[in-house]
């Protein structure tokens, strides 16, 4: 597993693994624009804040923004600056942490 992403909760980390094996393209059903306005739209229509991140080998940043009902979207942001919605969904839940070190 990258550096980058070593220090994220198992599950988050599976997430951005699987989602940086999916492309990112910008077509015409992908719906991709600049960062500042795809994060505006997911904060006010739909509560959703930063929750985790990571940065894939390509350079490509993956956020993952959840809301307190449970919706939740993995954005994209490659290095040219163009952020895309990977997947949207329902349920989201936080993974308690497990101990690490020689106490565990």
């Amino acid at each position: 597993m990258s550096k980058s992403i070593r220090g994220l909760n198992p599950v988050v980390a599976g997430v951005l693994v699987v989602a940086a094996m999916l492309p990112v393209t910008a077509n015409a059903q992908a719906a991709c624009a600049d960062r500042a306005s795809l994060v505006h739209s997911l904060s006010n229509d739909y509560a959703e804040r930063p929750n985790s991140m990571g940065l894939a080998a390509n350079g490509t940043l993956f956020e993952i923004f959840t809301s307190e009902k449970g919706s939740w979207t993995i954005l994209a942001t490659r290095p040219d600056g163009v952020s895309c919605l990977v997947a949207t969904g329902e349920g989201w839940g936080s993974v308690p942490r497990l101990a690490q070190g020689p106490a565990a």
